[in-house]
């Protein structure tokens, strides 16, 4: 068996690549990106992520390279495509922390050039509520099957194809849905970032796959037992948040006995999110370019990179 080659950074050996260092974020700004029961600061961004930036510029002065000489062989005009970096892992590991924050420093790090910069996550891909209920999924939310794996290949293929003004449904936590008739629109950016759990994965039956269209790719990874202490720490949140807000799908469990929410908390991430992540998720971190390896308190400690 051929084995995928990474070469394994620790945090103190990558700290001192070359990076971004002109690029500036204040710890206001790193409040507003973090997600909930997620953490970062300055010795991160300083430490893990500017380093990151340079290595992304790698990639993205490839794709660049590449697609120009492409063009030159075919003797084709270039068209507007985007640098597309996909960001996968597993539910509370803090990948969309982790994708805003990409955003962000790269916007600044392009700012000169006035690079677009766009964020999508595959939430809004994900079938409503209404018919995972009657495809009798509800229980599958998360899993392969309840995304809508066409619709998410035709909006990659849209974009790579450089069509303006693209809809994607708009997804929210608050409410645990879909929101329906209102959408993000992607129109043209310059460089995009999908984030989701399911963007590495190679659904049966599918002639090409969402990673197809990734130039780079990144996978957010820690320990399962750590994983499932975030994911309950942030459940906690998403009730004291809840309490006053009946509109919130939380607002249920806020109101109610925290002993038994917690129970039932407990029970979905044993019998779904670990089953997702054990059989769905983690099998497609080999297929990532780079791997952010976090410890406790969500402190990156190690990052791999695909050679």
């Amino acid at each position: 068996m051929v084995r995928t080659i990474y070469q394994s950074f620790e945090r103190e050996r990558w700290k001192h690549l070359q990076s971004h260092s002109e690029v500036m974020i204040s710890q206001e700004r790193l409040v507003e990106l973090t997600s909930l029961n997620d953490r970062i600061d300055q010795n991160d961004v300083e430490e893990i992520y500017l380093p990151l930036l340079g290595l992304l510029d790698c990639y993205r002065k490839s794709f660049l390279t590449l697609k120009n000489k492409k063009n030159e062989f075919l003797e084709m005009h270039s068209r507007r495509s985007p640098f597309i970096i996909g960001i996968s892992g597993s539910v509370a590991v803090g990948k969309s922390t982790t994708a805003r924050l990409i955003k962000t420093l790269l916007e600044r790090a392009y700012s000169e050039q006035e690079l677009k910069v766009d964020l999508l996550t595959t939430d809004g891909f994900l079938y409503s509520n209404q018919k995972l209920e009657t495809l009798g999924l509800m229980s599958r939310k998360g899993f392969p099957e309840s995304y809508d794996m066409k619709r998410l290949l035709n909006f990659l293929t849209q974009v790579k194809s450089g069509e303006k003004n693209i809809q994607v449904p708009k997804y929210s936590h608050d409410i645990y849905d879909i929101i329906e008739g209102e959408y993000d629109v992607v129109d043209r950016p310059d460089i995009l970032i999908v984030e989701g759990i399911n963007v590495l994965q190679l659904p049966a039956n599918h002639e090409i796959f969402v990673s197809d269209f990734f130039d780079v790719s990144l996978f957010v990874d820690a320990d399962e037992a750590l994983i499932e202490k975030w994911y309950l720490e942030r459940f906690k949140m998403h009730l004291t948040r809840a309490k006053d807000d009946p509109s919130n799908y939380y607002y249920h469990y806020a109101i109610g006995d925290w002993g038994a929410a917690f129970d039932m908390a407990a029970t979905v991430w044993r019998q779904i999110n670990l089953v997702n992540l054990r059989q769905f998720i983690k099998p497609t971190m080999g297929r990532a370019d780079i791997i952010l390896h976090k410890t406790d308190n969500h402190l990156i400690d190690r990052v791999s990179v695909k050679v």
